[in-house]
């Protein structure tokens, strides 16, 4: 088998994932956040929203400041995405929803303690909701039942009997999903009605052929990857994997190689890129696509990540909501931001420098620092304050321009 130096394997992967791109010429448009899709093949969605919703956030990685008005559009009004269980609760491209009719019939068989204490017990409370949603058109589960019969108030996973059934429904593919609203919340109506014809026309393919497909585009999206990372994309499981995945390389789409210095067989898409050099820059999200997979971003960029959201305060090493700091191919800090929107501020609230990136602490805040600027001015905050802790912060609030520098100049939306 071929072998791969782990920096050409780096290289590999930032091309699949748009890092490698040419930056827009002026603001991104729908084309350009349409092109993260086309390299993502999946974008995660996550409720916390102590800097932004991490939806926003791969996009910004990628292509800069955008108008976060017209990423929201892709999916309404233009239809051009949908949410799913795709990797975890995620947007994909509409193309991919033949592609997860399968799982949407596995949920019929499935089982989850707060949907079936009413989807089992009670399936004619089922059927009456899906007939309100038939009636009334675009619905949230709170607007189902304002009372949120059967909640346990106090318990953070408590559904009302309403959000279980149009859970349920959504899971099965009877619901769809318009958009999120203010409050985050699911807005539902019938599938029909949302995912467009010619796409709800498209033949059902087969559980093998669609999980072959869904391979091929986590291949894409990887550049190069091992199996475990290929089935983690999509949340693929099951020993039928290895034999798909033996038929994409007997196809030719697949290549095994070996990556120096890491154990095990690697798959290098047939369409991978190798660029000289990715010299991208970017704040990169807990749930980007690039790093979620942990075990890959430690073996490619030897940088154990975890994220410590649940984690008791006094037990977090790095911080709440820790964004790694892609620099010259490489991780070289880790920062744990939060959006005081009221005060007009990104806060730092621990700074760390990856010693193994072999990057210079003095010149990653200074690089660090700037990007910083830019992301407030994205996100419509006044300024930047390092107030926290880690062994970057020191460094980082010295960096030119100052401590409590204004932010540069966001498209915000």
């Amino acid at each position: 088998m071929r072998e791969l130096s782990i920096a050409a394997a780096r290289r590999i992967a930032l091309a699949a994932q748009g890092f490698a791109d040419r930056a827009p010429a002026g603001p991104p448009t729908a084309r350009h956040l349409q092109r993260v899709y086309d390299r993502t093949g999946v974008v995660q969605i996550d409720s916390v929203n102590v800097l932004t919703r991490a939806h926003y956030l791969p996009a910004y990685s990628r292509l800069g400041p955008y108008e976060r008005a017209a990423f929201d559009r892709l999916e309404h009004p233009r239809r051009r995405v949908f949410e799913y269980w795709a990797h975890m609760a995620s947007l994909s491209p509409v193309e991919h929803h033949p592609l997860l009719r399968w799982r949407m019939a596995d949920a019929r068989g499935r089982t989850w303690e707060l949907i079936d204490r009413v989807v089992r017990a009670n399936p004619g409370y089922v059927d009456d909701v899906r007939a309100l949603v038939r009636e009334r058109g675009p619905v949230t589960s709170s607007q189902v039942d304002p009372e949120r019969t059967g909640r346990v108030r106090g318990e953070m996973w408590s559904w009302h009997d309403a959000k279980a059934a149009v859970e349920w429904l959504f899971r099965t593919g009877e619901l769809a999903s318009i958009r999120r609203n203010a409050q985050f919340e699911r807005v539902f109506d019938l599938t029909e009605r949302v995912i467009p014809p010619a796409v709800l026309a498209a033949p059902t393919p087969s559980r093998d052929d669609a999980q072959r497909a869904l391979l091929a585009v986590a291949a894409r999206a990887h550049g190069v990857a091992t199996a475990a990372h290929l089935r983690d994309y999509f949340r693929l499981r099951g020993p039928q994997t290895a034999v798909l995945l033996r038929e994409l390389v007997e196809e030719g789409l697949l290549e095994p190689v070996t990556v120096r210095g890491l154990r095990g067989t690697w798959y290098l898409h047939r369409d991978a890129r190798l660029p000289r050099r990715v010299p991208h820059a970017a704040l990169l999200s807990p749930f980007d696509p690039l790093v979620w997979e942990r075990d890959r971003t430690e073996r490619l960029w030897d940088c154990h990540y975890r994220i410590e959201i649940y984690t008791p305060a006094h037990k977090r090493v790095h911080g709440y909501y820790v964004l790694l700091y892609l620099l010259d191919e490489r991780i070289a800090a880790r920062v744990d931001l939060k959006a005081d929107r009221g005060a007009g501020v990104l806060l730092v609230q621990a700074a760390h420098h990856e010693a193994g990136s072999g990057l210079q602490p003095g010149y990653v805040a200074d690089r660090l620092r700037a990007e910083l600027g830019r992301m407030a001015g994205w996100l419509a905050l006044e300024r930047v304050s390092v107030v926290g802790k880690g062994d970057l912060a020191d460094p980082l609030a010295s960096a030119a321009p100052g401590t409590d520098d204004l932010a540069g100049d966001g498209t915000g939306g």
